[in-house]
């Protein structure tokens, strides 16, 4: 039978507007409902809050939604402090009380590891969390030249689109960072290649005292699609020595990144004073967006391995040594191996830079691991797996009777996919969840940070 399709004059059909009772939470930070049957995802309400909503995707089993009112409120809902709530998609629980917030992701945390693990720690750990506001040090920035406004936006996508948001300055961001975006609007609508600059990635370093004044290093790398003419590179270096940033240029992948202007700036570095380390990193290198958590999750992470002296520890995606030098501070002698080959170089200069000779670096690739690769490393005492959002499934799969360490603590950026390697650790190869618990790295996000301790079941 042919499908009917619509005309083109007739009116697009409209989601009716209905009523829901809030149940709880979802990973994105969106109200749960079940209506007529469906599970209804819905963006800005809040569980316990009676609201009504309007499906914007509707499918046979679920739908996702706006909310349109709210008709009985939680009372944990507070007034958003950004002014820019609700059009950026940046940070979708400001209305949503902070300590709210983290209990909500442990809760996330704990039904992630019952449903997808069919696991449950022995010990729930306190949750984690640092500063609310200010402090995100690294971020990705759109920009977006209007045409028809003559200006330039700069920010984040606004909510669910691929259009940049229409801001000013943004409450997570470093304060110096937040106040740069309306002086970049106002340069890049200068330049020549105002259309030809697609993105701005900021990273914010520690400054090396007696540097400067400013209390921070800021690096801006422009992406840039076309070649910077002499009034151009003028505009550039004037707005560099006003604002006192740095500013770098990438003109096609990573490869060609470089800095632009001043050639002899500080370099980017943040430091772990609990381990007397500084780590230096490039702009572009994986770092910890929030440098206060950062230290806390460190130090509980240490508390849970209790490395010593003489032991023998493995640090999977190592990146450039966050665990594996303070780990490495113990004594112990560390293994960190990552498979970007990069991060590898800039873990080997922090180790030599903070004179640590008991840890080595290699670049391996973590999601093709084998149980006869893992038994080659040789033996460990303990691990300390910290993957991206994948998880480390190959690598937990690999073991056997003959490479499993006693211990291993594991940090995740995805409760989910911690949630599905616990299954494997516990179910299938012998070890016990003896403690899990949420890290809020990401303040008024739904992003779940957390961190998980195995031991070998005797």
């Amino acid at each position: 039978m042919a499908r009917r399709s619509r005309s083109r004059n007739q009116a697009p059909i409209i989601p009716e507007i209905k009523f829901a009772t809030i149940e709880s939470l979802d990973q994105e930070g969106r109200g749960v409902a079940h209506v007529e049957g469906k599970t209804i995802f819905i963006d800005g309400a809040l569980p316990q809050e009676k609201v009504t909503y309007q499906s914007h995707h509707i499918k046979a089993s679920y739908e996702i939604a706006n909310v349109v009112e709210v008709l009985k409120q939680s009372n944990q809902r507070v007034t958003p402090k950004c002014p820019h709530f609700g059009l950026c998609g940046g940070c979708k629980l400001q209305h949503l009380d902070f300590a709210a917030q983290v209990a909500a992701k442990q809760r996330l945390l704990e039904n992630d590891l019952k449903h997808i693990g069919k696991v449950k720690p022995d010990n729930m750990l306190p949750p984690l969390f640092g500063p609310t506001w200010g402090y995100r040090h690294k971020a990705r920035l759109s920009v977006k030249y209007v045409e028809k406004k003559q200006r330039v936006l700069v920010g984040f996508n606004e909510k669910a689109t691929r259009f940049v948001a229409d801001m000013n300055s943004c409450e997570v961001l470093v304060p110096e960072v937040s106040a740069l975006i309306a002086p970049l609007q106002d340069l890049i609508v200068q330049l020549s290649i105002r259309d030809k600059l697609p993105q701005i990635e900021l990273a914010v370093g520690e400054n090396p005292a007696n540097a400067r004044e400013s209390a921070h290093v800021i690096v801006l790398i422009l992406r840039i699609m076309e070649a910077l003419n002499a009034d151009d590179e003028r505009l550039l270096k004037h707005f560099a020595d006003k604002h006192q940033v740095q500013i770098w240029t990438q003109t096609k992948g990573p490869d060609t990144i470089k800095p632009f202007y001043p050639l002899n700036a500080a370099p980017l570095q943040y430091s772990l004073p609990e381990f007397s380390l500084t780590y230096p990193f490039k702009p572009n290198e994986f770092t910890q967006v929030n440098p206060q958590i950062n230290q806390v999750m460190i130090r509980r992470a240490m508390q849970l391995l209790a490395p010593k002296a003489g032991e023998s520890i493995a640090d999977f995606f190592c990146g450039i040594g966050n665990f594996t030098l303070p780990i490495a501070r113990s004594g112990a002698q560390v293994l960190g191996l990552e498979g970007l080959a990069n991060l590898v170089e800039r873990a080997n200069e922090s180790a030599k830079l903070n004179q640590i000779g008991n840890a080595q670096f290699g670049v391996a690739d973590l999601f093709k691991m084998t149980p006869e690769a893992l038994t080659q490393l040789g033996h460990f005492d303990q691990w300390l797996v910290d993957p991206p959002r994948d998880g480390a499934f190959e690598l937990v799969k690999s073991l056997d009777d003959s490479n499993r360490p006693q211990k291993i603590v594991y940090v995740s950026c995805n409760p989910a996919t911690l949630a599905r390697d616990a299954g494997v650790l516990v179910n299938e190869k012998g070890y016990i969840l003896k403690s899990a618990g949420v890290i809020n790295m990401f303040p008024h996000t739904a992003h779940v940070e957390s961190i998980a301790l195995f031991e070998l079941a005797t």
